[in-house]
């Protein structure tokens, strides 16, 4: 390795060009005096005197200043390359958890030509949902993404299924398959979004045919999926009936995902469970900061789960009666109502005729 080489490498721990001159002028003589380093790297025996003083505190080199005159040896390069090396283990778990905290999702969209290989992409994102799946695919390619759906639905993702291009007299089983399905007779393309962040758009024909000259694309795209969830949503669930909808959650339960939420608020309203909601989040207008608001949720408005009985098509809002008053709380970027919630529990509470039954 020449001087250039190694030099690049030293600029990676932070030494100057002044610095690194310095040190290798010392590990030439291994020990000297100022004033013959000053003479060797074309530097001020003063300046020389201040370089030693940092190139010891990081342990390059050991400063013998009880002598006169003052030396400078070199450190072994073998003591050097240990203590460097400790140094970086000793920070990498700090880096690995500041890493981990702000990584950057990466940004990308792919173009992808092959059926079977949109169909196994579809598989592999699914597998790896967090909170949500929206997923449009027509009915005779279903049982090639089903066992990846019910894999998902199990570890509690949210899952919304439009099945296209069905029979009109279809009754799926669906149990397992998703969290709320609907059939549509009519073709769409297959749409995918997990957590809002990924996801698959494909042409009708791409999956219908195998022989289509059709591309999908997939995309890593945060700002992009909540547009897909929205066309989703607003264009083709509304179009598509319902063919099953999951039994309530046992309470108490916790989401994050704020139409997870919604559902299951709702078929808690439409089994008459006696519940309340415990809301983290923050306000919307008016007040700062965040806030916890405890209370009966008297009203939902949605459009998952027939029937709907939303505004607009991605509207989800809790409405709830608190000790001071009825709030409204929607979900992520929410402006319409009073809170923006971050997470919401359900609880079961116990009325007053439960209470005689058990006496």
């Amino acid at each position: 390795m020449d001087d250039a080489t190694l030099g690049d490498m030293l600029k990676q721990f932070g030494l100057s060009d002044k610095e690194i001159d310095t040190y290798l002028t010392l590990l030439e003589h291994g020990e000297a005096k100022a004033s013959t380093v000053a003479d060797a790297a074309g530097v001020s025996k003063r300046y020389v005197y201040s370089i030693s003083e940092k190139l010891e505190d990081r342990g390059f080199v050991s400063v013998n200043d009880h002598a006169v005159p003052t030396t400078i040896r070199a450190n072994s390069p073998k003591e050097v390359t240990k203590s460097l090396t400790k140094n970086i283990e000793t920070m990498r778990p700090a880096l690995e958890a500041r890493y981990s905290q702000v990584a950057p999702q990466t940004e990308q969209f792919e173009v992808i030509k092959s059926r079977v290989t949109v169909l196994k992409r579809i598989r592999s994102l699914i597998d790896d949902a967090d909170e949500e799946v929206t997923l449009s695919i027509p009915a005779a390619n279903l049982d090639e993404i089903a066992d990846s759906l019910r894999a998902a639905v199990k570890r509690g993702v949210l899952v919304l299924l439009v099945i296209a291009d069905a029979d009109g007299s279809m009754q799926p089983e669906l149990g397992g398959v998703a969290s709320v399905a609907r059939a549509w007779v009519e073709p769409m393309p297959t749409m995918l979004t997990v957590d809002q962040r990924v996801g698959v758009v494909a042409p009708i024909e791409m999956i219908t045919r195998t022989n289509s000259d059709a591309h999908a694309i997939t995309f890593t795209e945060p700002r992009l999926g909540p547009v897909i969830v929205g066309s989703f949503l607003g264009n083709y669930w509304p179009m598509a009936q319902q063919v099953y909808v999951t039994e309530p959650a046992s309470l108490p339960v916790t989401h994050t995902n704020f139409r997870h939420t919604t559902l299951q608020t709702t078929l808690h309203l439409q089994a008459e469970t006696p519940f309340r909601a415990h809301v983290r989040g923050r306000w919307t207008r008016d007040r700062d900061g965040h806030d916890e608001i405890v209370g009966r949720v008297v009203d939902v408005q949605q459009g998952l789960v027939a029937p709907s009985n939303n505004s607009f098509p991605v509207e989800n809002t809790l409405v709830i009666e608190t000790a001071d008053g009825v709030v409204t709380v929607g979900g992520g970027g929410a402006f319409v109502e009073d809170v923006e919630a971050e997470s919401v529990t359900i609880e079961a509470v116990e009325t007053e005729e439960n209470t005689e039954t058990d006496s």
